[in-house]
């Protein structure tokens, strides 16, 4: 992978792990128009580990929070922020069983472009829906056993390739009456348990693998999808309260009529 490769897929790979618009949709654009090879697995994980780092950076008051009161729930200090920290526990098992019961399935039948296109047209719709019928009479304290895990669901169903996990929890989280900020801000912070199980089993195939490593794209590519990420979850975050979800909405179905005019 040359260096110019590697910047372009890792500001996609910041970009879109937070918007709701599909990072897989964006990353099959580049390899068919240029003819890029598959960046490896390598390279999908350091990238994702940028991402990481960005987010639990930003969000770093809310997570020294929710950990410190989650270990302190563990000798039987409970609150509402350890309350807060079983809830994105209990919303991140959906995710963890699916990968680890259909991940072959996802990985082996599900990654074509068809599959990509319509998940990315089927769930923008979506999205245009939640966003057009927002009651946004919950905040962030509000959400129930019932609502994390009903999100959590959703996020499960991001592991099909072009649903967006960002954009399917955020769905969910209108749909159960959040307030738009909330939904984000709980999508984010649900993002980092599972992008850390994800990381972790990927390492370990990593970790087994003979392939030798070239360092150099995958330190552009930690530095540039950490950077992307961090610029990305700020803008989102500013912007999601005074234009709502529309812009993505309009994104999404121009990209699915891209995909299927060229690619299907």
């Amino acid at each position: 992978m040359d260096p110019i490769q590697a910047i372009v897929l890792a500001i996609i790979q910041g970009l879109t792990e937070f918007l709701p618009i599909s990072s897989s949709a964006h990353l099959i654009l580049p390899a068919q128009l240029l003819g890029w090879q598959d960046q490896g697995l390598a390279f999908d994980l350091i990238t994702h580990a940028g991402t990481l780092a960005a987010v639990i950076i930003y969000f770093r008051r809310d997570v020294a929070l929710l950990l410190g009161n989650w270990f302190g729930s563990l000798v039987g200090r409970h609150n509402e922020h350890s309350r807060m920290a079983w809830l994105i526990v209990l919303a991140t098992i959906p995710a963890g069983l699916a990968g680890l019961f259909f991940n072959e399935i996802i990985s082996t039948q599900l990654r074509s472009t068809t599959v990509i296109a319509c998940t990315t047209l089927i769930f923008g719709l979506l999205l245009w829906f939640a966003d057009a019928t927002a009651s946004e009479r919950r905040d962030f304290a509000q959400v129930t056993w019932q609502i994390a895990l009903l999100i959590g669901c959703a996020q499960a169903l991001a592991l099909i390739p072009g649903t967006s996990r960002s954009g399917a929890t955020i769905t969910a989280a209108l749909l159960l009456g959040m307030t738009r900020l909330s939904a984000a801000r709980f999508s984010f912070l649900l993002s980092i348990p599972i992008t850390l199980a994800a990381s972790g089993y990927e390492s370990l195939s990593l970790w087994q693998s003979p392939q030798p490593v070239d360092t150099t794209p995958l330190l552009l590519g930690f530095v540039v999808a950490f950077i992307s990420a961090y610029a990305c979850i700020h803008l989102f975050l500013k912007a999601i309260g005074r234009m709502g979800l529309m812009p993505f909405v309009i994104y999404r179905l121009a990209l699915a009529a891209v995909l299927f005019a060229f690619f299907v």
